[in-house]
């Protein structure tokens, strides 16, 4: 069993408080421990499904069978440090592209690489607390919008991650 954490890092012009919307399908690369085989395609998998563990009353957010040797792996969302029992993914506020605690992973038989940032986020204006939703499509790098309240631009860019053993 192996603990990951994924830290992720942004710069924020006029939004605080990023973090996934409702229902958010996280987006990874992961390798087999096993053989070291990297899964040919990005994976997703999200905190409201659980998978059965072949074998066992277990169950896992995250279930994969390794196409090189045979082994099955999985992974769940973990509680991103000992402060805190939730799994809930942390905001994003940090200043200056700081990486920042995101998710935490208990993986077994595999490992994240790379976390992608897609789908659906969510931001507040720091100025007006005006609610902005942030769509990011696979590769793209900056999301910009206009606060109509404070009479100003928002913008999301300069995306980073980083996965570490904990």
């Amino acid at each position: 069993m192996v603990k990951l954490l994924v830290q992720i890092g942004m710069e924020l012009e006029g939004v605080t408080n990023v973090r996934p919307a409702a229902d958010y399908e996280y987006y990874f690369n992961v390798l087999c421990t096993s053989c070291r085989e990297e899964h040919p395609k990005v994976v997703s998998f999200n905190q409201t499904e659980e998978h059965e563990l072949s074998g066992s009353r277990g169950s896992a957010h995250f279930v994969w069978r390794c196409g090189n040797c045979k082994k099955e792996h999985s992974a769940s969302f973990t509680a991103p440090s000992s402060a805190s029992k939730s799994t809930t993914p942390l905001p994003y506020s940090a200043a200056n592209g700081a990486l920042a605690p995101f998710v935490a992973l208990d993986c077994r038989g595999l490992e994240v690489t790379r976390f992608h940032f897609r789908g659906s986020w969510l931001a507040d204006a720091e100025d007006s607390g005006e609610k902005f939703e942030v769509e990011l499509d696979e590769g793209e790098e900056r999301w910009d919008d206009y606060d109509e309240t404070a009479g100003g631009p928002v913008s999301v860019s300069e995306f980073k991650s980083e996965v570490k053993r904990i």
